[in-house]
């Protein structure tokens, strides 16, 4: 048997635990055709880059499955088949991760320094800067009412 990973999109108006019962039924479609789903994970509601059949966000999940090969061309038959999932893939590799994927380490991660919102980088805050007093006109250039005309019908 080979192994294969499977990403899939579901659409944004369904809930949760329906594509916790899509899982299932991808697992036992598998089952069915002799192989075996090795592990199971939930990327959650995400938003898509671009709109797909009119959706904005989708539901990820991803499979690792052990199965043959005609186990996973019903696999893919029926993922097209199904309303519910608007993209899918499904890739052969060499062999399967134990750990948990990318999509599930990248909440792990420790915020890096200097990303805590801050808009110019490592730019220090100004702190407080109190009452500035009053603005003095630059004798470099005129008044601001002097400077252009005003147009006729402008107030």
């Amino acid at each position: 048997m080979a192994f294969y990973e499977c990403v899939l999109i579901a659409r944004q108006d369904i809930a949760t635990t329906q594509v916790d019962t899509l899982g299932d039924d991808l697992t036992t479609i598998v089952t069915e055709g002799g192989g075996s789903v090795l592990k199971r994970e939930y990327w959650g509601l995400r938003a898509l880059n671009f709109r797909i059949k009119k959706n904005r966000k989708g539901h990820y999940a991803f499979f690792n499955i052990d199965a043959p090969a005609p186990a996973v061309h019903e696999l893919e038959r029926r993922l097209r088949l199904n309303e519910d999932v608007i993209r899918h893939m499904v890739v052969r590799v060499e062999a399967l991760e134990e750990a948990p994927s990318a999509m599930m380490q990248k909440n792990d991660r420790p915020e890096r320094p200097g990303r805590r919102g801050e808009r110019f980088g490592d730019r220090p805050e100004r702190g407080e800067r109190g009452d500035r007093g009053d603005r003095f006109p630059r004798g470099d250039r005129p008044e601001r009412s002097e400077r252009r005309p005003q147009r006729e019908g402008a107030e």
